[in-house]
């Protein structure tokens, strides 16, 4: 139903947000393919609930209700892995708890979810003012942003505005102590929009701090994180920030390549793409977008294709501050759910540009110092959501040399070249397989042989033909075998076979339809066989298996099958 009322929702809602109208077969797909996920995730959860209600009381709770009888409650932490693990809202919980006759611990609930909350609340460790400005070592430091000025500069002089350690503000850190420090103007990227945020050092006359990352606080104050190396740094100080040059190079490399691979994707799969999230990190990146299938090795190779000829091309890479009216009326590409102010960054790659984009992180001049682009990855994250990982640069380097090493060890261990390892490996796993027929043949062979030694060995307990024996080593396959043959020779028999393969016991029984009439369970007997050696197992009256622990107790697992028959 829900298809339904998107389409009414589009249809009221088109002419504000021209988006949804365009892409509205797409959204009506995904919708379809979210109802029927989660059809799957609540019958799933029912299964779960089941399972709860039959464990008892390790599960289950039974509180008296009335001097006559009780009920059983789900408890609150099995009610929140419901709803975190398998999506089943506790409203649903507690319906469908009624239905059945029990109830839920709601209050229990709400506890474990006061805990999550807790938990994403604790991840913030700078406090933030009514007004919007952070309270820092002086008070109310009515600041709501920390100017950024590390497009073009990697180096910076300021001042140190506020300090702070374990959540608490402080007038001054020394050495050792790990702090998150304020700077008045900074050079650092702070992370947002998918790009992580830079490291590098800030120096003052004092001492010296290492940045391990860069975070942004409400409502828009980067906080450089880190710990000091040497000496002493107080509010106040005068400072240099200087970021780490070589990462910050290597991550404006991903982030350019993110712009060039939507470009690309929207070639190749349709304009049906747009971006759902991103990760730009130095080594590498990964980028999220929608499309309902998995991508095509041959839909991948021409990715590649075009986002490296862009590379090549050398394309000029210029940005420039707008309105964000003007910028979505010139048909730069935003983030659906991103909010925007009043005046954006436009980053646009070509001249004419052939991609425009809304995006405030660091990027490359031009697209030819991002050098190499590979794509490691193509995977799914959910209903009409794909993730595709690349690497760029440096990261493309090092993947190409692991790459290249790995076949070089493979030639040397196939003592061929590493142009002709492909053919010598294809050459060897032919040879494998004939070699595995062969076996597979002996074995089947040597089954037949050991089974037909055993039909002397057979024993009459209560009218029944019993065939209880240990065997040499063999796989559960050529057990079953075995037990084949005896039937078909025997015509009426319970065997139980029991061997150690892979310094492990294992059984194998099986009954002839006559005595599985007279009550007799192959499952049955081979799972009390197995408690002997410390194991279990079962399966069908006709045939059945199982395996232990103890190889040392087989004779005496065996024994116990006579005993049962």
């Amino acid at each position: 139903f829900l298809s339904e009322m998107a389409q009414v929702a589009i249809a009221q809602m088109g002419h504000v947000y021209p988006e949804i109208k365009q892409r509205q077969d797409f959204i009506l797909r995904v919708i379809g393919l979210e109802e029927a996920r989660f059809e799957e995730t609540l019958i799933t959860g029912l299964e779960h609930m089941g399972s709860l209600k039959a464990a008892g009381a390790t599960q289950v709770a039974e509180t008296d209700i009335t001097p006559a009888g009780a009920t059983q409650m789900i408890s609150g932490v099995d009610a929140f892995k419901l709803y975190d693990t398998h999506g089943i809202p506790i409203e649903l919980t507690v319906e469908i708890a009624r239905g059945r006759g029990y109830s839920v611990d709601t209050a229990g609930f709400e506890k474990e979810m006061d805990k999550q909350r807790e938990r994403a609340r604790a991840v913030q460790t700078f406090k933030v003012s009514v007004g919007g400005g952070v309270v820092g070592a002086h008070g109310e430091l009515n600041i709501k942003t920390t100017p950024f000025v590390g497009y073009h500069n990697l180096k910076h002089k300021s001042v140190i505005i506020d300090l702070q350690v374990d959540g608490a503000t402080t007038e001054a850190i020394s050495q050792g102590q790990e702090a998150g420090l304020i700077l008045k103007v900074t050079p650092f990227y702070g992370e947002m929009g998918g790009q992580v945020g830079d490291t590098g050092q800030i120096h003052s006359a004092s001492g010296n701090f290492l940045v391990t990352g860069a975070v942004r606080v409400p409502p828009d104050i980067i906080v450089h994180q880190g710990r000091v190396t040497e000496g002493s740094l107080s509010v106040g100080d005068e400072a240099e920030a200087e970021v780490d040059g070589e990462k910050r190079a290597d991550i404006t490399r991903n982030h350019t390549a993110t712009h060039l691979l939507q470009f690309a994707l929207r070639q190749v799969l349709g304009e049906h793409v747009h971006q759902s999230g991103s990760l730009v990190a130095p080594g590498q990146f990964r980028f999220d977008f929608s499309h309902l299938v998995a991508m095509m090795p041959e839909e991948i190779e021409e990715v590649q294709h075009i986002v490296n000829e862009k590379i090549r091309q050398n394309l000029p890479v210029h940005d420039e501050e707008m309105p964000y009216k003007k910028a979505i009326k010139e048909g730069a590409i935003a983030l659906f759910d991103e909010k925007y102010g009043d005046v954006v960054r436009v980053l646009r790659i070509g001249e004419p540009p052939f991609s425009t984009e809304l995006c405030g992180g660091t990027h490359v001049s031009s697209t030819g110092e991002i050098g190499f682009f590979r794509i490691i990855g193509e995977s799914s994250i959910g209903s009409g959501l794909r993730r595709i990982e690349a690497v760029t640069g440096r990261g493309a380097e090092a993947f190409v040399n692991r790459r290249l090493s790995s076949l070089e060890n493979i030639a040397h261990l196939l003592k061929t070249l590493p142009d002709k390892a492909e053919e010598q490996v294809s050459s060897t796993a032919s040879d494998f397989e004939i070699e595995r027929r062969q076996r597979l043949a002996l074995e089947r062979e040597l089954a037949r042989i050991r089974a037909e030694s055993l039909l002397n060995k057979t024993e009459e307990i209560n009218g029944v033909t019993v065939l209880v024996a240990r065997v040499p080593s063999s796989r559960l396959e050529i057990l079953r075998e075995m037990s084949d043959l005896i039937r078909d020779k025997l015509g009426s028999v319970v065997v139980v076979l029991g061997t150690v393969y892979e310094d492990r016991p294992v059984f194998l029984a099986a009954v002839t339809s006559d005595l599985i009439a007279r009550g007799y369970h192959a499952g049955e007997i081979v799972k009390q066989v197995a408690q002997v050696a410390g194991g279990g197992g079962g399966g069908k009256p006709a045939l059945a298996q199982a395996g232990g622990k103890h190889k040392d107790k087989l004779d005496e697992a065996l024994r116990r099958a006579k005993s049962l028959i």
